[in-house]
């Protein structure tokens, strides 16, 4: 008897699309056999790069088109979906990550009704499964929100642009947030040049009671506090007082202080503390978080898994099973003081979106120490600062025994001031959050004193300092100027428009970056106007919540900034940015040589331009002989990264480089370059080969 033979259909599978490869490759494994999950890649569809892309005689009707490039994705991703169960959508939880479903709907014929989208706060095995238990519709006010933004944003760069390029120069740019962190930068500038600094003088001291020294400062005459305000001042002090005799204990005040733990890291609040603590550049940073967010292979059991919650958001919201998990650990690893009685409720910053959490490790039990070794060092920086920082936030304060202590000769008054820990509270997890412990001997009111030292000082009164990476980020935020998305991008494209430079990680305009923002400030007021500018992201975060409609923002909006846009291309007068004499002549030609001002800086070219197009880059020479040739300068570089070097002049016959300066004196242990390091707290001066340093100098 013949048996018949068996066929096997080959089973659909449900896919998932997300933005990256490898948050593709943690969520395949979460949902199992039955799923396939790709990646787009980003965006597949934007607005043309050749042209405006917005109609604005017909509702600013956006112009899409498929990313160039991006072919062969978007036709894998076609036949995908056409040989699919169902597809789902599993971009990022904002507003952008919704554009992208949108887009993704519109190139694969998706119906944007159907219940595929898909949203996670956290790469976890858990909480991906969830969100596929409970798919909705493409929220088409987010996608409105997004859409505002990109179409505002492509009004005011494609507008004012071709303004800059016929009346300025070719290649420059303007944008709404970018402009706001250019003009604060250059308003911080301008008020360190008027800057006029105060003298003044502080008068420190040190006393002696028992066998014990302790530091004081001068407080005042008679009982009130008194300034310091020039030499004669401190030696009128100086005057009234018998530095042999004693001093009085006349009052001393002990108090009990408590330290709250901050709240766990919004996006802005992480990028300063990553910059501040771990010398992090704001795009490193993002990098590391993505990392993180997306998926990290633990090995073992656990595989890959995400590490921390969505690194882009504005509120300090932590969810209850988070707050349950982060006390447990706490009682179970510091013991109940430690524990906070009743989880921390902060309130979040005026205008915060609020649509995710705050950042936090996915699992509190997971912590830096256990996985060290799986993560890369920038990675366990960033993941150590996170952990610490959530935890911390669910302790008990920090407990402080305070001492200020009065003391009285002649009517002259000193005050000292010393804090021990009395307990450690949050910073027992967050041990960089510690004050230091400032003892002071065991003193009661009537006791006496002797002065050992007297120290005064001159000081000048220092401008406000340049913007920082951190402090310019929190100027934007405290001002309502862009979004968690945002700051990266506006701090990463005012630097390779050269509008500024990075000298000493401090933000300095340039020379065409004060001629970009003298002529949006003439022409385009508003575009500076941080009022302006705040009350328009609010206007955009009310689009995202379905209270305004992002048509009648972008037409509010419009309206007068065309009429700016002509009256600007009609009045505005060519600037001329003249050419300055180089000092030597083109070794091509003879020609005088010049320094011109391009699109990435200054840099040498020959005055018979374009008969001789020679050309040279401005190079700053420190002074020293290439150590390695002998004959070719040492010169300061910078690498396409914007990072300062230091290289041979006659590259490239010569291709000496170090990232340390080299100093002109040698090693006294082997007679090879000495090199200065920047290190916390300073520079060092060390021999490269690892056997001879000096103190580090302040």
């Amino acid at each position: 008897m013949a048996t018949a033979k068996k066929t096997t259909t080959k089973r659909k599978k449900n896919l998932v699309i997300v933005e990256s490869p490898s948050k593709a490759k943690t969520i395949e494994k979460y949902l199992g056999s039955t799923y396939k999950v790709v990646a787009s890649l980003g965006h597949v569809r934007d607005l043309p790069k050749s042209q405006m892309g917005v109609d604005v005689e017909n509702h600013f009707e956006p112009k899409y088109i498929s990313i160039r490039g991006k072919g062969d994705v978007i036709k894998g991703l076609r036949k995908e979906a056409k040989a699919a169960k169902k597809v789902y959508l599993a971009s990022d939880p904002d507003r952008e990550g919704e554009a992208i479903a949108w887009h993704l709907s519109h190139l694969l014929d998706l119906d944007i009704e159907d219940d595929n989208r898909v949203v996670f706060n956290e790469i976890t095995k858990d909480a991906v499964k969830d969100a596929f238990k409970t798919p909705r519709s493409i929220d088409m006010n987010l996608v409105d929100a997004q859409q505002a933004r990109r179409i505002l944003d492509r009004l005011v760069g494609y507008s004012i642009s071709p303004v800059l390029w016929k009346k300025v120069k070719k290649g420059l740019s303007a944008g709404r947030v970018q402009s706001i962190a250019l003009d604060l930068i250059i308003k911080r500038e301008k008020e360190i040049e008027a800057f006029v600094p105060e003298e003044y003088w502080t008068l420190d001291t040190e006393f002696k009671k028992d066998k014990t020294n302790f530091k004081a400062n001068f407080y005042g005459l008679n009982g009130k506090k008194a300034p310091l305000p020039d030499n004669d001042a401190v030696q009128a002090v100086l005057a009234k007082i018998d530095q042999a005799g004693d001093f009085d204990i006349t009052n001393v005040v002990r108090k009990e202080r408590k330290r709250q733990p901050q709240p766990p890291f919004t996006t802005s609040t992480m990028q300063q503390t990553a910059n501040t603590q771990l010398n992090f550049r704001t795009r490193k940073t993002m990098m590391a978080a993505q990392q993180l967010y997306e998926g990290i292979n633990l090995g073992g059991k656990e595989g890959t898994v995400g590490l921390i919650t969505y690194m882009r958001t504005d509120s300090t919201r932590i969810s209850e099973i988070a707050k349950h998990d982060a006390s447990k650990f706490i009682h179970e690893e510091y013991g109940e003081d430690f524990a906070a009685i009743k989880p921390r409720e902060v309130k979040n910053q005026e205008g915060a979106q609020d649509a995710h959490e705050a950042i936090r490790p996915s699992s509190v039990f997971r912590t830096p120490a256990s996985i060290k070794d799986k993560l890369t060092n920038d990675q366990f920086k960033l993941y150590s600062l996170i952990w610490s920082r959530f935890v911390a936030s669910q302790m008990t304060p920090e407990v402080l025994d305070t001492m200020t202590v009065t003391i009285e000769q002649n009517g002259v008054t000193f005050r000292a001031n010393g804090s021990k820990t009395k307990f450690a509270g949050f910073t027992k997890a967050y041990p960089s959050a510690k004050e230091k412990d400032n003892v002071l001997p065991d003193i009661e009111i009537g006791d006496n004193v002797t002065l050992s030292t007297t120290n005064p000082d001159q000081h000048f009164t220092q401008p406000p300092a340049r913007y920082s990476e951190a402090a310019l980020i929190k100027a934007l935020e405290e001002n309502g100027v862009g979004r968690p998305s945002t700051y990266a991008p506006t701090l990463d494209t005012i630097q390779r428009r050269n509008y500024v430079k990075l000298e000493a990680r401090r933000f300095e305009p340039t020379e065409i970056g004060m001629i970009v923002e003298d002529v949006i400030k003439d022409f385009f007021p508003d575009i500076i106007d941080i009022k302006f500018t705040a009350k328009v992201e609010e206007e955009l975060d009310n689009v995202e919540v379905g209270n305004e409609e992002w048509v009648k923002v972008i037409e509010n909006f419009f309206g007068p900034f065309s009429k700016e846009v002509q009256e600007a291309e009609e009045n505005l007068e060519k600037i001329t940015i003249k050419d300055e004499p180089a000092g030597f002549n083109c070794e091509l030609c003879g020609a005088p040589m010049v320094v011109k001002l391009g699109r990435y800086g200054k840099f040498f070219a020959c005055s018979r331009f374009p008969d001789c197009r020679n050309t040279k880059a401005v190079v700053k020479e420190i002074g020293m002989l290439c150590p390695t040739c002998g004959i070719g300068q040492v010169v300061e570089r910078k690498s396409r990264r914007n990072r300062v070097f230091y290289g041979c002049s006659r590259y490239p016959e010569c291709e000496f480089t170090s990232w340390d300066k080299p100093l002109a004196r040698n090693c006294p242990h082997d007679d090879h370059f000495l090199v200065e390091k920047k290190v916390k707290g300073g520079k060092q001066v060390v021999c490269p080969n690892g056997d001879y340093e000096e103190d580090v100098q302040k």
